[in-house]
């Protein structure tokens, strides 16, 4: 590493430290924050075959308040099969996931209708799906794809930049959400880092606006988090017509341990999904997803509120001046449940209400279409 960069390294990090030292650390985002208890769990079995598809790759679902069906998208990059989306009938109840049985699948398309083609060809058209969400005005898919960063400025691969479209009900393409600046891959080395790009995607409950976050803090706003501290990613309010209403920094938990040094892999943390609460429009359940070799998974949900947190729309880094951060406290750590497993879960959405008048809260996991990872559905219940 050339000195000159070492020094900004250690001053972005302490900068950042800083921040996150002024962050509301033990305050609730809300009074009300909920409680959760575990309602049950389903495995989809692996490569589970689905009308000509292999069912995998799950990282985001909504429910689809039209049928009452859930919408779940593949982050298949059109390696095994063009890129696409899923519906399905999830029974959920107060005696847990009682099935989950797909009732469609749909390919995700370009303007000319053709679908997209596989990263191998090359030809920077190919994307990275994340996250869907059902318009509830229209009916339509609105989905995220967080594109690609080169491994270096030479790399053989095109730059992508990310998106969220707009498709029909059978995945045909409407349009496209203009971007803040910000969310663009840049040569210089600014805006989002590789693999930690647009990811996060949430309707406010009368779709009056759609708010998104990147996964991981971009290039100018500080380090990635360690075990010794954490990070700032950027949260953004959109209009309907992708006009930026407000952005705010929301702070990433430090590692939870230390990465195995032998591993060829590295930690990965980050924000894979973001959920609006049906009644306060200041406030979120924000997933964090977390992996670092040797030690697994954890995943942790926490309830945010943008109330009281800088506006850093016109921020060029949060790491050159003061910021105040969305507050968060704890809501659940998958962790603590008695599940068979806390594997790589992505996908977060409302389910329906019990008769015991708490809300239900449907998780999915995306098993990278890996023998030792899992496709995994999870109820919860909040009180």
């Amino acid at each position: 590493m050339h000195p000159s960069v070492s020094r900004t390294a250690v001053a972005l990090a302490a900068a950042l430290s800083a921040t996150l030292a002024a962050t509301f650390t033990g305050v609730p985002a809300s009074a009300e924050t909920p409680s959760v208890r575990l309602l049950g769990e389903s495995i989809v079995p692996h490569e589970l075959s689905y009308q000509g598809t292999t069912v995998g790759g799950l990282s985001g679902i909504d429910r689809d308040p039209c049928t009452g069906e859930y919408a779940l998208i593949s982050d298949d990059r059109s390696y095994q099969q063009p890129a696409r989306f899923y519906t399905a009938r999830i029974d959920v109840d107060a005696r847990g996931v009682r099935g989950v049985r797909f009732t469609g699948t749909y390919p995700l398309r370009q303007p000319d209708g053709s679908t997209y083609p596989s990263p191998a060809l090359n030809d920077g058209k190919a994307i990275d799906p994340e996250d869907i969400r059902v318009d509830p005005r229209t009916c339509r898919y609105w989905w995220s794809q967080e594109g690609n960063r080169p491994v270096s400025p030479d790399a053989p691969d095109p730059v992508i930049q990310p998106s969220i479209q707009v498709a029909d009900r059978q995945g045909g393409y409407v349009r496209r959400l203009p971007l803040p600046e910000s969310y663009r891959y840049s040569a210089d080395d600014r805006g989002p880092r590789r693999n930690l790009a647009l990811e996060a995607i949430a309707f406010s409950p009368d779709g009056a606006r759609l708010t998104s976050a990147v996964e991981g803090p971009l290039l100018q706003d500080g380090p990635e988090s360690t075990t010794e501290h954490g990070s700032l990613v950027r949260v953004t309010r959109h209009s309907r017509a992708g006009a930026v209403l407000g952005q705010f920094a929301y702070p990433l938990e430090p590692l939870f341990a230390e990465s195995d040094p032998n591993s060829p892999w590295h930690p990965d943390t980050g924000v894979p999904s973001i959920l609006a609460y049906p009644n306060d429009p200041d406030r979120y359940l924000v997933m964090e997803r977390s992996y670092v070799p040797g030690a697994g998974y954890k995943v942790r949900i926490f309830d945010a509120t943008t109330r009281g947190a800088s506006p850093v729309q016109h921020l060029d880094s949060l790491a050159s001046a003061p910021v105040r951060p969305m507050r968060k406290q704890l809501v659940v750590d998958l962790d603590d449940l008695a599940l068979s497993t806390v594997d790589n879960v992505e996908g977060m959405t409302w389910g329906p209400r019990l008769r015991t008048g708490e809300r239900t809260l449907v998780l999915v996991s995306d098993d990278n279409f890996a023998a030792d990872e899992v496709t995994q559905v999870i109820a919860l219940a909040l009180r």
